[in-house]
């Protein structure tokens, strides 16, 4: 029954993400640019909202479905990983023409040639997985 709930959820992400026009290539390109301030809107309100709901987790001592305390733990200070793991996504992001998440909005939109495009996130997912060990973390 849980997976339906979480199902349902992303299934109304994924309407959300393709109405909106994050899932439009055109419209990431135009961000990229500085000539649209539609993306920068959208990404503003996602971390507006991503902000205030972790403030408010965390003050009102919020549990999950199972009766555990969120917890949300501190980052690893330090840049180099996040400069390098940022340039990567952003490469990725660039190649795909798309953000990973919606990238599954486009499929359910009947966009097929997005499969290569997953299928290559998929791929580098695996592959970071094969050598996350022997990357300095």
């Amino acid at each position: 029954m849980k997976s339906i709930g979480y199902l349902s959820i992303g299934i109304l992400f994924g309407i959300v993400m393709f109405k909106s026009g994050a899932a439009s290539w055109f419209r990431i390109y135009e961000m990229f640019h500085f000539q649209s301030f539609h993306m920068f809107g959208i990404i503003g309100s996602a971390l507006l909202i991503g902000t205030l709901f972790v403030q408010t987790a965390k003050r009102k001592k919020w549990k999950d479905i199972s009766g555990n305390l969120l917890l949300f733990p501190d980052k690893v200070k330090g840049w180099k990983r996040y400069l390098f793991g940022g340039i990567v996504f952003g490469l990725g992001w660039a190649l795909g023409g798309s953000c990973p998440g919606p990238l599954f909005a486009l499929l359910g939109a009947g966009f097929f040639p997005v499969i290569v495009v997953i299928l290559g996130a998929l791929l580098g997912t695996w592959f970071y997985g094969l050598i996350k060990n022997k990357l300095p973390h």
